[in-house]
C-alpha cells in the first residue's frame, strides 16, 4: 500500500490509522472512567488521569524516537511541550468562561470532554491542511513565523482578565437561531413551555470551541516551526490536547497564580517564530529548541511559585489572624 502522506511524513499508513483508532479508544475509556456522574472531579482523580495521559504520551514518544530516529523524537517532545504550554493559557480562559456562565463544578467535566473532542477534530484538520500547504508553498513558513512573532507581541500586551464570555460573538450568533435560557442545568438543552432551549452549559461549550479556533491559529504554526513532519505535528498536538480536561482540574485552583505564564509563552512563541523565519539561513537544532523551551517553562513556573509564596508570607505577617 502506498503512503498517502508520502513527502509529508515518514509515518506509514498503518501508523496513521492505528494512532487514530487508539485515540478514539482512549477517548471512550476516558469518558467511561472519568466522565460518569454529576460530581465534581477531585484533584486526586484529575492527577491520576493527567499522569496517565502524560505517561501514554511519553511512552509513545519513546517508541517513535526508537523507531524513526532521535531527531524526530526530539521534535515530537518539543511539539508536545509547546502545545502543553499553550494549553495552560487556554485553561485560564476556560476558567473565565465557566465563571461567566456560572457553570457548577460538577458539570464542568462534561463540557470539557466535548470541548476536547472538538479541539482534536479541529486540530487534525488544521494540521493536515497546514502540512499540504507547507509541502506546496515554501513561503508559508515565513507567514507562520510572522504569525508567531506577532502573537508573542500580543501576549505581552493583552490580558484575559476582561473576558466576558456571555458576550462572545459565537453566543450572539447562536442566539439568533436557537432559543436559550439562563436556567442552570446538567443538560445541554432543556424544554421550557414546550420550547427546546440551549442552557448555559451548551453556550459555554460553544464559546470554548470558538476560543479553541483562535488558539489553533497560534498552536498550529508553532508545531510546524518545530517539525515539518505531518505525523509528528499531528500526534504531538493531539496527545497534548487529550490531557487538557484532566489538566484543568489539576490546575484550576492555582492557574491564576501563574502570573508569568503569558511572558513565558511570549518568549517561546517569539523564539520559534524567529526560528521559522531563519530556517533558510540557519536551522536551529531540535535539541537546542527543546532546551530553550524547557528552560523558559521552568523559569516561568518557578518564578511564579516563588513570587506567590513571598506575597502569601507578607500577607500572613500583615494579617496574622
Amino acid at each position: 500500500m502506498n503512503n498517502w502522506m508520502s513527502g509529508l511524513s515518514v509515518a506509514p499508513n498503518w501508523l496513521w490509522v492505528g494512532f487514530s483508532i487508539a485515540i478514539v479508544i482512549l477517548l471512550i475509556v476516558d469518558l467511561s472512567l472519568f466522565g460518569k456522574g454529576d460530581k465534581k472531579v477531585s484533584t486526586k482523580a484529575a492527577l491520576i488521569e493527567s499522569g496517565i495521559w502524560v505517561a501514554i504520551s511519553l511512552a509513545f514518544n519513546a517508541w517513535f524516537a526508537y523507531t524513526y530516529g532521535k531527531d524526530l523524537g526530539l521534535q515530537f517532545l518539543t511539539g508536545y511541550l509547546v502545545e502543553k504550554s499553550l494549553s495552560v493559557d487556554n485553561l485560564f480562559v476556560i476558567l473565565l468562561i465557566f465563571s461567566s456562565f456560572k457553570i457548577a463544578d460538577a458539570y464542568q467535566h462534561r463540557v470539557l470532554f466535548y470541548g476536547v473532542l472538538g479541539a482534536i477534530i479541529l486540530r487534525a484538520l488544521f494540521i493536515l491542511v497546514g502540512a499540504h500547504l507547507l509541502n506546496s508553498f515554501h513561503w508559508i513558513l515565513y507567514v507562520f513565523g510572522l504569525i508567531l512573532v506577532l502573537t508573542a507581541i500580543k501576549f505581552l500586551r493583552d490580558t484575559d482578565d476582561k473576558i466576558d464570555a456571555t458576550e462572545n460573538w459565537s453566543v450572539r450568533l447562536l442566539k439568533k437561531f436557537i432559543p436559550t435560557t439562563d436556567k442552570q442545568s446538567p443538560n445541554f438543552f432543556v424544554t421550557e413551555n414546550g420550547v427546546r432551549k440551549a442552557t448555559p452549559l451548551f453556550l459555554a461549550l460553544i464559546v470554548i470551541e470558538a476560543t479553541d479556533l483562535v488558539f489553533a491559529v497560534d498552536s498550529i504554526p508553532a508545531v510546524f516551526a518545530v517539525t515539518q513532519d505531518a505525523f509528528v505535528a499531528f500526534a504531538s498536538n493531539i496527545l497534548a490536547v487529550l490531557g487538557l480536561r484532566a489538566l484543568y482540574f489539576v490546575l484550576a485552583d492555582w492557574v491564576t497564580k501563574l502570573r508569568y505564564m503569558k511572558p513565558g509563552l511570549a518568549a517561546i512563541l517569539g523564539f520559534i517564530g524567529v526560528k521559522m523565519l531563519l530556517i533558510d539561513v540557519y536551522k536551529i537544532p531540535s535539541s537546542v529548541s527543546l532546551l530553550v523551551i524547557f528552560a523558559v517553562l521552568t523559569t516561568t513556573v518557578l518564578s511564579s511559585w516563588y513570587v506567590a509564596k513571598v506575597e502569601e508570607r507578607r500577607k500572613n505577617k500583615a494579617d496574622p489572624f
